[in-house]
């Protein structure tokens, strides 16, 4: 082999390993953790600054891998295609065949699979050598950067969108299905992504359920109504619980009765009002900032809708918050595959999460499964009615005048039947 031959090879193989650098490069920036990247960053690691640096135009850095990859490949055709034809009367063929597989498989199959098992690894090792090819090719690159900014404004391509909550809800399972956050983690980052979907009123106590005291309550009644609610907060109202003026604390209240005091106006303390199309992220900063723990929950007419407190809030993050003096009641009991048993006032979401029926395309105002039965029915079912519904049959167990209190649910086996009819 004479000596132009031995360069033309060296030549090759040097061209192959530009080839292979360039593909690995850009499945790794493209694959790369960012968030991982930002951590390291962040706590110092001068070679993660600089990557991160290079990623903050990633244009720039994806025209300079494409540019170099194309420029390499080229010239190294052009050399072998030179090279066979001086050796063989069909050079231009086999240099086709030769320089096709051997690109694709060293040039991009290989370089690329082991950049992906690695991004950020690779990244980081890759960044001062693209930071000198992004200044070599920077004349290139600016003609591209220019045409692509034509291009945007031609088909108006540019999204400024950033995630949806349904994309980062899959990363969430993605990121629990590889194991690197467990199912409790999992749980308490959906909840914070959902967390500011929620409106006052998809978490309120209702009028109904609320235990409150009259300003001029006397005091033993004060504390029959502490010692039968094992609330720590009472709402006070004036006149009605239409007109809430405020808040009793049970610790108030016994240093109060200590002192003497005869009635409990001395130790109420102010109630913070809301909307209940508020969010309750919002009420939780107003809750922080004034100190409080309880919200009234007023209407479009200015009467007492409901109450929420600071613990209703933060169990939409963190689940049930129960404490040793909690009655623990289960809204939905399961009894087997088919039949479960429900509390009227059980959340409709929940009790649809539970029967796994898709909630997408379905249109409903009301928050509790008996609310849910009364917009059904347009009326307030009695005990023993039923409302057929898709693939269940609801059966109304306990009820009054006012509400429904306990139905009973089963999974039909057949599901082409009316999606609505009453019993």
């Amino acid at each position: 082999m004479d000596e132009s031959a031995f360069s033309i090879i060296m030549a090759l193989v040097a061209l192959l390993i530009l080839s292979a650098y360039f593909s690995a490069t850009e499945t790794s920036f493209t694959s790369i953790n960012r968030s991982r990247l930002k951590t390291m960053a962040n706590m110092g690691d001068r070679k993660a600054q600089a990557t991160l640096r290079l990623t903050d135009n990633y244009d720039k850095l994806l025209f300079t891998t494409l540019i170099g990859s194309n420029i390499v490949n080229i010239i190294a055709v052009s050399l072998a295609t030179a090279f066979f034809t001086s050796l063989f009367k069909n050079g231009v063929l086999i240099s086709t065949i030769v320089m096709t597989a051997t690109v694709l498989i060293f040039g991009e199959i290989t370089p690329k699979s082991l950049a992906k098992e690695a991004p950020l690894r690779f990244a980081i090792f890759s960044t001062p050598y693209m930071r000198f090819f992004s200044f070599i090719l920077a004349p290139v690159n600016f003609l591209f950067l220019l045409w692509r900014k034509l291009m945007d404004k031609m088909f108006h391509l540019t999204d400024h969108d950033g995630p949806a909550e349904e994309e980062l809800l899959t990363i969430v399972d993605e990121a629990q299905a590889g194991g690197d956050i467990d199912p409790l983690e999992g749980d308490l980052i959906r909840s914070a992504i959902e967390f500011n979907d929620l409106d006052v009123e998809d978490i309120l106590t209702p009028r109904v359920n609320i235990w409150a005291v009259s300003e001029d309550a006397a005091m033993d009644e004060v504390e029959e109504q502490f010692v039968s609610s094992s609330f720590s907060r009472l709402p006070v109202y004036r006149d009605s619980i239409d007109s809430i003026i405020g808040v009793i604390h049970e610790k108030d209240f016994l240093a109060g009765r200590h002192r003497g005091h005869t009635d409990i106006k001395p130790i109420i303390k102010k109630a913070l009002y809301a909307s209940p199309t508020m969010k309750i992220s919002t009420l939780l900063r107003l809750l922080q900032r004034e100190k409080l723990h309880l919200a009234v929950i007023i209407d479009e007419f200015g009467g007492t809708e409901g109450i929420v407190t600071l613990e209703d809030i933060l169990e939409e993050l963190v689940g049930e918050i129960w404490d040793e003096h909690d009655e623990v009641i289960e809204q939905i009991v399961r009894h087997d595959d088919n039949n479960f048993s429900a509390s009227g006032d059980a959340n409709m979401d929940d009790v649809f999460e539970t029967l796994g029926i898709d909630t997408v395309n379905m249109d409903y105002d009301a928050i509790t499964l008996g609310g849910w039965l009364i917009e059904q029915m347009d009326k307030i079912p009695q005990t023993g009615e039923e409302l057929q519904y898709r693939q269940l049959r609801f059966t109304v167990c306990e009820a009054d005048e006012r509400i429904v209190k306990k139905v009973s649910i089963e999974v039909l086996c057949n599901e082409h039947g009316d999606d609505n009819s009453n019993g």
